[in-house]
């Protein structure tokens, strides 16, 4: 079950400002009846203040009555409201200060593998400015040597629909050389993630046994002692029989 945020401090307010029965409330915040007599008794949860579950939308007044006339029956939890999308801020991007060292990462993974976007596009998901931009292209930012490319949705500078957004709109400049640049970018940097992930046993058991498999003992054993005398002989009866067959077939002057 669904339990509410701070289940504790949701009980206490609870005890204090309702009829429910302790079943009632251990049973909404996920605790025990015990541990919710305890709270009542003022022996535990000691100076936690109580969160009112009806301000923050957890609850309504209607399912806490409803409960109150009916000691059998359980609360439930509200429908969380949609989230309400934010308006569009007009300037600039405001980029926490914990996540301004990781924009130049940011700003190298937009230029490899979403070349059409624009130095302006750029600049408004990532929140820099087109000096800085330039520095990591032409790479003489001071940071260079450090920088890696880094998905900026990951690093949490930008959403993933902000993103699409961008790259929707500047998908038409993308060329097919782009294209199957990326593509070989991409693939490559698959690759390197899934080599720099230890196998597993049976992975490596796996691995051994295509190996063994393209392993040729004969070939081996050919390269070292040389041919056989029974491959030797193979070869001269197939010389002489070609040899034989171009003298039939051998036209006369």
């Amino acid at each position: 079950m669904v339990t509410p945020l701070m289940p504790k401090a949701t009980a206490v307010w609870l005890i204090d400002n309702t009829a429910l029965t302790f079943a009632q409330v251990a049973t909404f915040c996920g605790l025990h009846e015990l541990e919710v007599q305890g709270i009542a008794d003022g022996e535990v949860a000691v100076g936690i203040v109580g969160s009112d579950p009806i301000a923050n939308g957890q609850l309504t007044r209607e399912e806490i009555a409803r409960c109150e006339k009916d000691p059998a029956a359980q609360l439930v939890l509200s429908k969380p409201v949609g989230d309400v999308p934010q308006p569009r801020r007009s300037g600039g991007r405001y980029t926490p200060v914990s996540r301004r060292g990781d924009r130049p990462d940011a700003i190298a993974w937009l230029l490899k593998f979403h070349p059409e976007l624009s130095d302006a596009q750029i600049g408004k998901l990532v929140g820099t400015t087109k000096t800085t931009i330039n520095a990591v292209r032409d790479k003489s930012h001071w940071n260079s040597s450090n920088i890696s490319p880094r998905d900026p949705v990951s690093l949490g500078i930008c959403t993933q629909l902000e993103l699409d957004e961008f790259v929707k709109k500047s998908a038409h400049l993308r060329t097919e050389e782009d294209h199957g640049k990326l593509m070989e970018e991409v693939a490559a940097s698959v690759a390197a993630d899934a080599a720099a992930v230890p196998l597993t046993p049976y992975e490596r058991k796996k691995r051994e046994l295509q190996e063994e498999e393209k392993y040729d003992p004969m070939a081996e054993a050919e390269a070292v002692f040389g041919k056989s005398s029974s491959d030797s002989s193979d070869e001269d009866a197939k010389r002489k029989a070609a040899q034989s067959f171009d003298e039939i077939f051998k036209p006369k002057d």
